[in-house]
């Protein structure tokens, strides 16, 4: 992990937006960003000097961009520009979201479009150095003109109206400000457009989504791995002729995965021979073809939103030849796009697993294990309830990969009349990626008791060590037990990489 990430508008990464987002990197601005700010924030200047027309600068917005305003007012639209588009409702966006959606807009100012000053980067750079936020409601944007009313909400809290958060307490944001030696930016003509215009903040979830969604994948194989074990499979289904036969790189990986997780099973040795059984379920069987697209899907998505985090997306832009011009790169589409391929790609691991839990604790289909995965069924239920909240968050999954990118409604007076509804595939990937580790964890849970009726047979090396894992947080089920804190153990272990790092033989 870097010490430092330093802004420069051209070289930021999705791990760096994890690394400050979450980990809390520092951030700094390099100096040739503020070289090619200076340059840009003169052909701003140069253009009011001489009373020249420029859409957001010299003219009202949107559907009121043919308004002429006096020299005199340019400073208060800015100002107004923030506080009416500061519209945001619902629920606030995750302390991380917030922070990488303010790194974001660091790094897109310091790009050099904007034609705004150095100031602006300074101010956001030292807020995320000194831990504060502002409260940002999720919804209230359409993606298009960029996430205004999210960055409006951030905005705000620049000039020093509404409130920051620290993580410890709220205070008024001048206030909070002053107290770690930073101060309230007055805005400069277009600095107002400039702090508002733009993708970072859907752009901000989905980057953080793609470092989760990667780490799910590859837990995905583990529990899979576990289940399979539980099960007394085969993974004859995973050579590697098989996968070469197809010729897709995802599903190659995936079986790669696979095998090397299950090496060395004692417990495969068992019935590798005099077994009846020809194929496994699908669910067991093609883990591969279903976890392998996902891969693919993820790597998709992750080079639209990686291309996006160094965008230019103000409106006008700025050009150092001192020229203004107006286009559409606030367009949240390309995005929202990535946003509804992840969850699409998501949900199916997440309908998989849950298959695979169901096998895992049915009596029909699990391999002459316990009823529900428990020694005395009847008096207890087992993880009977576990496979139904699978179950139920399975199917949320499924609502909510419904893609958001297909549906507009036209807005701003009909001048915004095509929109991608990004901050709407944002939030609802969100959803699916806490769905799906609280679904691993199920499974995970379930796979761990399986392997415990099978011994003293061992599953694979590798496995061996995340079941010891998994039993190192929660015991084996002996008897009925509220099992809301196991899943929310084992689903927080998962978020902290405990099953995707080398002490547990998994990370690829």
């Amino acid at each position: 992990m870097p010490d430092s990430i330093l802004l420069d508008g051209d070289s930021l990464g999705i791990s760096d937006v994890h690394a400050v987002a979450v980990n809390r990197v520092t951030v700094a601005i390099a100096p040739g960003a503020r070289a090619r700010m200076a340059r840009t924030r003169a052909v701003v200047d140069a253009v009011i000097d001489s009373g020249g027309v420029a859409y957001g600068v010299t003219t009202g917005f949107g559907k009121l961009s043919d308004i002429a305003i006096p020299p005199e007012r340019l400073a208060e639209l800015q100002v107004n520009l923030v506080r009416s588009h500061a519209a945001g409702v619902g629920p606030l966006l995750p302390e991380r979201e917030v922070r990488a959606m303010m790194l974001l807009r660091a790094n897109v100012i310091a790009k050099g479009y904007s034609g705004a000053r150095a100031v602006l980067v300074d101010l956001l750079a030292g807020m995320l150095n000194a831990g504060l936020h502002p409260p940002i409601p999720e919804q209230g944007s359409v993606g298009a003109s960029g996430d205004l009313a999210p960055l409006a909400h951030l905005a705000l809290a620049l000039i020093g109206e509404g409130v920051l958060l620290d993580g410890r307490r709220e205070g008024p944001a001048a206030e909070m400000l002053r107290e770690v030696a930073l101060e309230p930016v007055i805005l400069a003509p277009k600095e107002g457009l400039s702090l508002i215009n733009g993708t970072q903040a859907h752009t901000a979830i989905a980057a953080l989504a793609c470092v989760d969604a990667h780490r799910l994948w590859r837990v995905a194989h583990v529990t899979g791995a576990m289940s399979l074990e539980g099960l007394l499979g085969t993974p004859v289904a995973f050579d590697a002729r098989i996968q070469a036969a197809r010729g897709q790189i995802g599903q190659a990986e995936s079986a790669s995965l696979l095998r090397q997780l299950l090496a060395g099973s004692e417990i495969r040795e068992s019935h590798r021979h005099g077994d009846s059984r020809v194929q496994d379920a699908y669910a067991l069987r093609c883990m591969p073809q279903v976890h392998g697209p996902v891969l693919d899907a993820l790597r998709f998505a992750e080079g639209l939103v990686s291309r996006e985090l160094n965008a230019a997306t103000d409106n006008p832009l700025v050009f150092e030849n001192g020229e203004m011009l107006s286009g559409g790169n606030f367009h949240g589409q390309a995005v929202a796009l990535a946003l509804d391929v992840m969850a699409i790609a998501l949900t199916n691991l997440a309908t998989i697993a849950e298959r695979r839990i169901d096998r895992l604790v049915h009596p029909d289909f699990n391999q002459g294990l316990p009823s529900f995965l428990t020694a005395d069924a009847g008096v207890n239920s087992g993880f009977m309830m576990a496979q139904v909240t699978a179950a139920s968050l399975a199917s949320e999954c499924k609502l909510l990969s419904h893609p958001a990118s297909v549906d507009t409604i036209p807005t701003d007076g009909n001048k915004e009349d095509v929109v991608p509804m990004a901050m709407g595939a944002a939030w609802k990937l969100r959803r699916i990626v806490g769905n799906l580790q609280n679904i691993l964890a199920i499974e995970l849970m379930c796979a761990a008791q399986a392997i415990d009726f099978r011994a003293p047979l061992a599953p694979g090396a590798r496995l061996v060590l995340a079941h010891a894992s998994v039993r190192a947080i929660v015991p084996p089920l002996v008897r009925d037990r509220v099992l809301r804190d196991d899943i929310a153990q084992l689903a927080a272990a998962i978020g902290k990489g405990v099953f995707d790092s080398p002490s547990t033989g998994v990370s690829t």
